[in-house]
């Protein structure tokens, strides 16, 4: 709803005066492009996937013991008494609830360290935007989104935004 009564501000304006238009000087960053080509971005990436093959490989060793486990089962099945048979049968399915819990976990540990760090980024960029547009005489500056139907890549501010931001990260 603003953002429709924003744009619709924006083009009577633009079209309802000249001395408007010609004052108004508009930009838009591509953000996504801008969080993975900046610094900031390729380290949490780097980070992040070091936690994930971290967890990949305690997830390999605990899935190995689920399947030794279910194997030794299987094959011991029709020797065993029913409450050992049942007795084992029991610690795998711990096994398993605890190798389920430990996915989640990880799972969950991974979503929320990523959007700390994107939102860390974020922050620090959406800083150096505004003081660009400042000191560039910007009227507006709008991230890139779906409801852009057609925008001149002449406008496209990502690359400047993202060299001050990255010279502004190693300060």
């Amino acid at each position: 709803m603003k953002r429709g009564f924003l744009l619709g501000f924006l083009l009577v304006c633009i079209a309802s005066t000249s001395v408007c238009a010609a004052d108004i000087k508009l930009g838009y960053i591509d953000m996504q492009r801008a969080l993975n080509g900046s610094d900031a971005g390729k380290a949490a990436k780097e980070q992040l996937a070091s936690k994930v093959k971290k967890y990949q490989e305690e997830i390999n060793v605990k899935q190995e013991e689920l399947k030794k486990l279910k194997e030794e089962l299987e094959k011991q099945a029709a020797m065993l008494s029913d409450s050992a048979r049942s007795s084992r049968e029991k610690e795998y399915q711990n096994k398993l609830k605890d190798f389920q819990r430990f996915t989640k976990d990880a799972q969950e540990e991974l979503q929320g360290k990523d959007e700390e760090l994107t939102r860390k980024i974020l922050e620090g960029m959406e800083k150096v935007i505004q003081e660009y547009g400042r000191l560039q005489g910007f009227t507006f500056i709008f991230v890139k989104s779906e409801g852009m139907l057609y925008v001149n890549e002449s406008a496209d501010l990502t690359e400047e935004v993202l060299k001050l931001y990255n010279s502004n990260r190693k300060k």
